[in-house]
């Protein structure tokens, strides 16, 4: 009875572990707090986010930096932060204050964006930051658009596939992993899915044709990750928003589109998901549908628990199969040993 038991406490730690290194958190403060690092302990823990109310200066992020990849667990954690340039970049003065996408893509000009792209990039580097959830890749097709507008590189698919495959190829070549959004595309909606769920009715072949296809030239370009929607899309899926979504997820960027990379939702705890669904259980209907990490930019760490044991109580009871969790830990583990490997 003592063997049996001691084999399922062993096998309930694994899938602790396990379940932890899918989430990257946020948190308050200039520095990671006791909360975040007692998780980190009890579960361990996939990575951290950074936004400007955890920087202050460059030597205290490096320092914030350093203290989550040097934390003992099995595999590193990721240090990643949105620095896309113009308004979305959470690293700005003394560091350099890079202007927007839209610019680059008014330039045109391919060599330009690669060299913005890896002096952005070393500059992450120098400050120890390993994972950049960027470029967007979303196509600004919708002026009216109230998120996405001058983050996005243009209006044309070709022109966006073309520059974003380039940012992507000199951010990896400095060694920060990249991470393209919002897959299936976020530039056509009307709504901010920061506060409310957008839905994009556009048509199967129109979304094919226009934009997933910068998405298509980041994955020819080997993107170590991409960053799901908060969006609806009724020609793909009329059940559920992309993140939540197997048809999109699974179906269409793992089998058709073949992209093997870490799949990043966006922050599941944005309106489009809180104010539909209960966070948890979002969480582990977008795990079931594909994604490998879930990213929670909150500070609040009784919630980030609360995912991660409601993730494990859903394997346990069967509702999620442990394999699905055990794909996604694989991909972590070869992410991180290509871009955290000492």
């Amino acid at each position: 009875m003592r063997s049996n038991q001691l084999v399922k406490l062993i096998m309930s730690r694994r899938l602790h572990e396990k379940v932890g290194q899918l989430i990257i958190a946020g948190y308050d403060g200039f520095s990671v707090p006791a909360e975040l690092w007692c998780i980190a302990r009890d579960f361990e823990l996939g990575g951290v986010i950074l936004f400007a109310r955890n920087i202050e200066e460059p030597l205290q992020v490096a320092e914030q930096a350093y203290a989550a990849k040097q934390f003992k667990q099995e595999l590193p954690m990721w240090v990643s932060i949105d620095q896309e340039g113009g308004r979305v970049q959470r690293l700005r003065t003394p560091h350099t204050e890079w202007p927007p996408l839209a610019t680059l893509g008014r330039c045109g000009d391919e060599q330009l964006a690669v060299k913005f792209a890896k002096a952005l990039a070393l500059e992450l580097q120098i400050t120890g930051i390993t994972l950049d959830f960027a470029p967007v890749l979303d196509i600004a097709t919708n002026p009216g658009n109230p998120v996405i507008g001058d983050r996005a590189i243009g209006k044309n698919a070709i022109d966006v596939a073309n520059l974003g495959q380039a940012i992507v190829s000199a951010i990896q070549h400095v060694g920060v992993a990249a991470c393209g959004k919002h897959f299936p595309g976020h530039g056509e909606t009307s709504l901010d899915s920061h506060l409310c769920l957008p839905v994009v009715e556009l048509e199967e072949a129109r979304l094919r044709e226009v934009e997933i296809k910068p998405f298509c030239a980041a994955i020819a370009a080997d993107v170590s990750a991409l960053m799901t929607a908060h969006v609806s899309y009724p020609a793909l899926d009329d059940r559920c928003p992309a993140t939540l979504s197997s048809v999109i997820i699974g179906t269409l960027l793992r089998d058709e589109l073949c992209f093997d990379g870490l799949i990043i939702t966006d922050d599941m705890e944005m309106g489009a998901i809180v104010q539909n669904y209960d966070p948890v259980e979002a969480s582990v209907q977008a795990v079931a549908a594909g994604c490998d990490v879930l990213l929670l930019c909150g500070a609040d760490h009784n919630l980030h628990a609360s995912i991660i044991e409601g993730i494990i109580h859903a394997v346990e009871d069967g509702r999620l199969p442990e394999k699905r969790v055990e794909d996604a830990l694989s991909r972590q583990r070869r992410m991180k040993e290509k871009f955290l490997s000492e």
